[in-house]
């Protein structure tokens, strides 16, 4: 059974720091993309980043771009999301998702999903 469990969450003041982890388990993930996406209330689950679990290449919001970097550790079977500089308008609950194929940004492209990790930037 594959698990996605996400940590790292909290409040952080405006231009802070974050790293959010999201452990993975139940099969090898070798031919898989992870991501992250991220739903504040009343709007749409969005695409943040992603990642290809083999090689590494990613593809980025244009939102976060320069700001939030997606990385993974193989060996430990984790996919992080450092974020820096946050904004208030980084508030959000995020999640971290797989799917087999290539990078995709729709979230209905994803089949598998964690229950999500609070993410709150005061002002």
């Amino acid at each position: 059974q594959v698990q996605l469990v996400e940590s790292g969450g909290g409040l952080v003041q405006a231009g802070g720091s974050l790293r959010l982890s999201c452990a993975v388990s139940g099969r090898t993930f070798s031919g898989y993309v992870m991501g992250w996406f991220r739903q504040a209330p009343g709007k749409e689950r969005d695409f943040v980043a992603a990642i290809n679990w083999d090689y590494g290449s990613t593809n980025t919001a244009n939102s976060v771009k320069g700001r939030f970097t997606i990385s993974r550790d193989n060996a430990k079977n984790t996919l992080y999301l450092q974020m820096n500089s946050l904004k208030s308008e980084d508030t959000a609950v995020y999640y971290c998702a797989a799917r087999q194929g290539a990078i995709a940004t729709n979230n209905y492209h994803y089949d598998y999903w964690g229950q999500g990790t609070q993410v709150t930037v005061s002002s």
